[in-house]
């Protein structure tokens, strides 16, 4: 059985802070939806999660600081061995029952001497967010279910998700939650993958003679160059402001700015003798 503190890489004295800092930096590292294909990762993930639910709880760090891999039946050894001292380091509480020795009765209570293993239990839930979320991440709080408790924890969920993506954590108790992620659709801008799409309203004189407009991506306003003779429905493409890729937040696609004429109403006599004009000498 593994040792916990050491697989979050902390002594034995670490209070709470040191825990969680080297919990939350260890569960970026070897989150599965950022290391796609690798069992591995996925393993010591899993190992990450079921060290920090132990000790970061003092009741259950205090019962595995004493009874190491078996603390999870420090209830049980206790009421029949009493508190006075460690099951494992061969000494216990005068007047406990026992009619042949400290660790009588003791591998009825583990199963024949062999810790049981716990049972997987997969738990699935539906979870809906923003494309804006999905572009920078997002946190949500789910409730779970723990032999009659329930209980509340935060899910962090990576950027680049897209619907269809799992979300999978190991919040202890040999549980597996799985986040099916939707992502809304967003009112004014479409995904495809990593690349994202938006239309903008063009001046008809800057759609023929060039111009600029103001275009909002995902996380900021960029001014962009309209070419002269742009044609309707010309795309422009903003080169890495599209979405981050699930796994490389660094890496983006591209975000295309879809070109669409806005013809001019209430035009005045002279605008519309010049128009005129150029029709004359197009024709």
């Amino acid at each position: 059985m593994p040792n916990y503190y050491q697989i979050l890489g902390v002594s034995k004295n670490a209070d709470r802070k040191q825990i969680r800092s080297a919990f939350r930096k260890l569960a970026r590292q070897y989150h599965p939806d950022l290391n796609p294909g690798n069992d591995n990762a996925e393993v010591k993930f899993k190992e990450i999660n079921e060290a920090y639910e132990v000790l970061s709880d003092d009741d259950n760090r205090t019962k595995y600081d004493k009874y190491g891999d078996n603390w999870k039946h420090a209830d049980q050894i206790e009421s029949r061995f009493g508190t006075g001292g460690s099951v494992f380091g061969r000494t216990y509480r005068a007047g406990a029952h026992s009619s042949s020795g400290p660790f009588s009765g003791f591998e009825d209570l583990l199963g024949g001497g062999r810790r049981r293993a716990a049972r997987v239990g997969k738990l699935e839930t539906a979870v809906e967010i923003e494309l804006q979320e999905a572009y920078s991440g997002a946190e949500r709080y789910v409730t779970i279910s723990t032999d009659g408790n329930n209980r509340r924890i935060a899910v962090s969920i990576p950027p680049g998700v897209d619907s269809g993506s799992v979300v999978r954590i190991t919040p202890g108790d040999g549980q597996e939650l799985l986040l099916n992620v939707t992502v809304k659709p967003h009112e004014r801008i479409t995904r495809k993958g990593t690349s994202l799409s938006t239309e903008v309203d063009v001046p008809l004189e800057d759609v023929i003679l060039g111009g600029e407009v103001d275009v909002q991506t995902m996380d900021k306003k960029v001014r962009v160059k309209i070419p002269p003779e742009s044609q309707n429905g010309q795309r422009i493409r903003l080169k890495g402001q599209g979405m981050p890729k699930l796994g490389s937040k660094d890496s983006r696609g591209d975000l295309y700015v879809v070109v669409r004429p806005k013809m001019p109403k209430d035009i005045t006599d002279e605008q519309r003798e010049l128009i005129e004009r150029f029709k004359s000498i197009r024709s």
